[in-house]
């Protein structure tokens, strides 16, 4: 009888380690799965605070867009004046549509480029709204330049009507400026 009962508690004994042991399995194996997900959680979480990153830099220059071309356009509206412009006839923002007349009447006459010329070197407030619009467009660029890892806002606005516009504006700046110095 003794046998029996000795024999009866090695064998609870023995389903307990057994069952233990299995628990101990699957908990293990649970833990590694949630050790896994949250590393996956955190990488995740580190992916999104960078884009939000980046996305909340370049909702800065979107929030403020309005300011900064504003700001161009108020220098670009005497120019157009001076060289005898008008803005595009489309729904587009009214700093496209100077811009897009400008570079239009340029495309289709080149003396636009000596209307700025003489513009620019026989009136001061012309050379200086000139000046103001370059700088501020060339800061505008950089600006997009180091907010945007990708640069593609970036390059779709040097490529655009923004950076054309520079150059066309920076050309008759230089041609003003040559003749002035010599």
């Amino acid at each position: 009888m003794q046998n029996t009962l000795f024999l009866v508690a090695i064998s609870l004994v023995l389903i307990l380690a057994i069952i233990i042991t299995v628990v101990v399995f699957r908990t293990n194996a649970r833990i590694q799965n949630i050790n896994k997900t949250l590393e996956y959680q955190y990488n995740l979480i580190v992916k999104m605070q960078s884009v939000l990153k980046t996305k909340s830099a370049t909702n800065a220059v979107a929030e403020n867009a309005e300011m900064i071309y504003q700001d161009l356009l108020q220098n670009l509206i005497p120019i157009m004046a001076a060289i005898s412009v008008m803005p595009r006839n489309t729904t587009e923002h009214p700093l496209w549509r100077a811009l897009g007349g400008i570079m239009d009447e340029y495309a289709k006459n080149p003396f636009a480029l000596e209307k700025l010329r003489r513009a620019i070197k026989l009136d001061a407030d012309i050379a200086r709204n000139v000046e103001n619009y370059i700088s501020r467009a060339d800061r505008l660029l950089r600006h997009l330049n180091n907010t945007e890892p990708d640069g593609i806002l970036a390059t779709t606005f040097t490529d655009g009507l923004l950076g054309q516009s520079l150059t066309f504006f920076a050309q008759a700046q230089t041609l003003a400026n040559q003749e002035h110095n010599e």
